[in-house]
């Protein structure tokens, strides 16, 4: 199977699901984005899911081409007048020859073939073009316990069922071949305040916890949903999540 079969396959039935419980990026990432292109004429989100990302780099750029191999997450993504939503993988793209001046993906290269995106990237990009490979890492919960459990929950009985890819995101990306002129970036999160149900949804949405249901192991989500329900205590009680944001960021 092929990376982007492979990528299909995990998410091709998860578009409604993202739209609702995924995390979307804080705008002082794509201001800082933005603020390291030359020119604003034409952005990719590469892998770019349901359009969240993308609708943010859209208030930025005259156009958007915002690309992904699953026609589920490109279904659920809302219109916006200014981008063009394309089910296509991400070592083949629509964009024509050096016209790029900004290309991301967020949370999506380590499904790609680096090798060949890399290649495409080189075509595409126009002069001065920037390249981001934005991840998210482990999230933190801002009360212990429910923390505590979160992570014996992440590593020890959700972590045998990640994909192999998992790997490069847990650690920001640092181990992916970069061979573009690197570039420095601030600290930044993804900070949100959610409810019981919103956090217990997004989890849900996870390859792991699906990969695990498929293995006959979905009492593993179970426990650990009623385990931190009752830590958790009011529902509605909004409790602070955050990601750490980690780029590999480069000059084309």
């Amino acid at each position: 199977m092929t990376q982007d079969n492979l990528a299909a396959s995990h998410f091709q039935n998860a578009g409604e699901s993202y739209a609702k419980y995924r995390p979307t990026y804080p705008d002082e990432l794509v201001e800082f984005l933005v603020s390291q292109c030359q020119q604003h004429n034409l952005a990719l989100d590469v892998g770019c899911g349901n359009g969240q990302f993308s609708s943010i780099i859209a208030k930025h750029f005259r156009q958007v081409l915002a690309t992904d191999v699953s026609a589920s997450q490109i279904e659920n993504a809302a219109p916006v007048p200014n981008i063009r939503f394309a089910v296509e993988p991400a070592e083949h793209c629509s964009a024509e020859d050096t016209s790029l001046n900004l290309i991301v993906a967020a949370q999506a290269a380590h499904w790609f073939d680096l090798a060949s995106f890399y290649e495409e990237v080189r075509r595409i990009a126009a002069p001065g073009c920037v390249l981001a490979l934005v991840s998210y890492g482990v999230l933190s919960i801002n009360h212990a316990e429910c923390n505590a459990r979160f992570r014996l929950f992440y590593y020890d009985e959700i972590g045998p069922f990640w994909p192999p890819e998992r790997q490069h995101v847990d650690n920001g990306y640092a181990s992916f071949d970069f061979p573009f002129q690197e570039l420095e970036y601030p600290e930044m999160s993804i900070e949100r305040d959610w409810t019981l149900e919103q956090f217990i949804g997004y989890v849900r949405t996870w390859s792991s916890v699906k990969a695990a249901a498929k293995a006959g192991k979905q009492s593993l989500m179970e426990s650990f949903a009623k385990e931190l329900t009752s830590l958790w205590g009011d529902p509605q009680q909004l409790r602070k999540i955050s990601w750490p944001i980690a780029m590999r960021l480069g000059h084309v």
